[in-house]
């Protein structure tokens, strides 16, 4: 086990926001940082990356698709710390506007990853989270919109203080069902996939948040979804107005993302 007890991990964290993050998590957290990335020999460069700024990042494996791959870093942490005490869902796919491939593949690759794999991450990571414990879950400006566009009976159900994690999971299922009869849209879906996955995270991080307040109310693990907005990185394109690297005195930076536990 290693010697330091206190952990923090960030998914997708070779590149954009979660390389952000990691960086950010490696100058002010008090323990060790894991940076995971699907691609082990991206990960492994940007720890040598955080390395040659004088940083000291650990790397796992994690493919957020492959539940056995999500199982190994489980039992990675079980192993070297016990317990974890941030967590960080970054890793997540969108599509490009001018992708050629069919909605209702985009839509149900998109589900598969942003939120199917989301949640799996959360299955499997939430049990372990420290008393006073973070978690957060990096939803999208993009889901605001789309919820908007939804049908109001789609709305309501989304807005429901009383959603189950299983009435969610059955959503998100009835879309990517809807867009391969080609009906989303009459169905009251907008028409977008990383939208509709992200709205998808939001939900379910209120429900996570409701069911540890309930379960495990004495322990005041903070379970939030953040919003970054138009972050420049290689998702969002060179055109987008914020940075994820934060230079003193520049207002156009990703927010703060400083999580002290």
């Amino acid at each position: 086990m290693s010697s330091c007890s206190r952990v923090a991990l960030v998914t997708g964290a070779n590149k954009g926001i979660g390389f952000a993050i990691a960086r950010e998590l490696c100058r002010q957290f008090s323990g060790d940082v894991v940076l995971t990335a699907r691609d082990e020999a991206r990960g492994r460069a940007a720890v040598q990356q955080l390395q040659a700024e004088g940083l000291s990042p650990r790397f796992h494996q994690l493919d957020i698709d492959d539940l056995q791959s999500i199982r190994a870093l489980r039992d990675f942490l079980r192993r070297e710390y016990g317990e974890l005490n941030v967590l960080v869902n970054n890793a997540g796919i969108a599509f490009k506007r001018a992708d050629p491939t069919p909605f209702h593949i985009q839509a149900e690759v998109t589900l598969k990853t942003n939120f199917f794999g989301t949640r799996d991450v959360c299955t499997a990571l939430l049990p372990l989270i420290k008393p006073q414990g973070r978690v957060v879950n990096v939803s999208s400006m993009v889901s605001l919109g789309a919820l908007r566009s939804c049908s109001p009976e789609l709305q309501q159900k989304f807005r429901s203080e009383t959603i189950t994690e299983e009435e969610l999971v059955a959503l998100m299922n009835k879309f990517v069902e809807d867009t391969k009869n080609g009906v989303h849209q009459k169905e009251g879906w907008p028409n977008t996939a990383y939208g509709v996955s992200k709205i998808g995270v939001t939900v379910l991080s209120r429900i996570y948040a409701r069911n540890l307040s309930a379960q495990r109310g004495g322990d005041k693990i903070l379970l939030n979804a953040c919003c970054p907005g138009w972050v420049r990185t290689d998702m969002a394109g060179p055109r987008a107005t914020k940075k994820p690297r934060r230079r003193s005195g520049d207002p156009r930076v990703l927010g703060p993302f400083a999580l002290r536990c």
